[in-house]
């Protein structure tokens, strides 16, 4: 495999085609141009072999997911993506799949418009750590902390699809192999929401993005916001697929608490719930109405009208280890 500066030109190094990146790859540091008038958005994640991804998981799909999952982050934030580094630990030499991997990453890259700038590699067990830079226009950064009392709640897309896909993945569900097909799909490859994220800087007092499952998430932006939500559990979409190969029992804790949906979860005032439908409506991405902000601190659910009880948590890192 060479030495650390051989994977990195072998594998990595790959022309810019982006006139905000001063300097790349081979310095100290990454040398960008901010647009004026501009605020600057970062978000990292890391993806731990065994504990993010499966062992046997295509390195294409890995890269894929890498990127994907932090361009979500952006999304949520109304921002532009433009820049990326990537620390990359390796358990030893693989061309094979430093070549298909390296191959997947370009790939989702070049799609959204992200120059990687620079990063580091080290051997030891198979993680990564990506960090995306993206910018908005100053001042209109969409935040966890602005729903308001009589706020509508929506989420874009499908939920628990890519639940669905892991449990496919592990041989926890049984599928025909289209249906299969799909759901992996959802889970190995999620669909950054940026456009969507782009047309709510205008419209939408929070928002989100959907990794550790609604339940979960939402109780965050109620807790930063300092209020509650009524959600209504027949208003959750789910795709003909996930009802297909699940109980409807099942398909709802998915969709629930499931995780890893990589959608959109955001609030909008009454006022704005027409401008919004003819924003989303240009993107082509769906959207759904589940529920309002209401005063209090938790969420209420309810069926058709009817209280539900239900006691539903996301995924916890830490929990897991406990």
């Amino acid at each position: 495999m060479g030495s650390e500066f051989d994977v990195i030109k072998r594998y990595f190094d790959r022309p810019v085609h982006r006139k905000d990146v001063l300097k790349g790859i081979g310095d100290d540091g990454a040398l960008l141009a901010l647009p004026p008038n501009s605020e600057l958005v970062i978000s990292t994640d890391t993806l731990v072999c065994g504990t993010h991804f499966l062992p046997e998981i295509d390195p294409a799909d890995l890269a894929h997911k890498a990127v994907a999952v932090n361009l979500s982050d952006l999304a949520a934030m109304g921002a532009e993506p433009a820049w990326m580094t990537l620390a990359i630990t390796l358990p030893g030499e693989d061309p094979a799949w430093l070549e298909r991997f390296s191959d997947g990453l370009h790939e989702i890259c070049q799609y959204y418009g992200v120059a990687l700038v620079g990063g580091d590699t080290t051997r030891g067990p198979l993680s990564l750590t990506v960090t995306v830079h993206g910018h908005l226009p100053q001042g209109k950064a969409l935040l966890r902390s602005g729903a308001r009392i009589g706020d509508w709640i929506y989420v874009t897309g499908n939920l628990g699809d890519s639940a669905a896909g892991l449990r496919c993945l592990l041989g926890q569900l049984e599928a025909d192999d289209e249906s299969r097909d799909y759901l992996t799909e959802r889970h190995l490859r999620p669909r950054p929401r940026l456009l969507a994220g782009r047309a709510l800087r205008h419209h939408a007092s929070s928002a989100m993005d959907l990794s550790d499952g609604l339940a979960s998430d939402l109780g965050h932006i109620l807790k930063a916001s300092g209020v509650g939500a009524q959600v209504e559990l027949s208003q959750l979409p789910m795709s003909a697929v996930l009802k297909s190969v699940v109980t409807p029992e099942q398909a709802l804790e998915l969709a629930l608490a499931g995780g890893e949906d990589y959608e959109l979860l955001f609030t909008v005032p009454e006022a704005e719930k027409g401008a919004l439908a003819t924003a989303l409506a240009e993107t082509g991405i769906n959207h759904t109405c589940i529920g309002q902000i209401v005063a209090g601190e938790a969420i209420r659910y309810q069926n058709a009208g009817e209280p539900v009880e239900l006691t539903l948590s996301g995924y916890d890192h830490f929990k897991e280890s406990e």
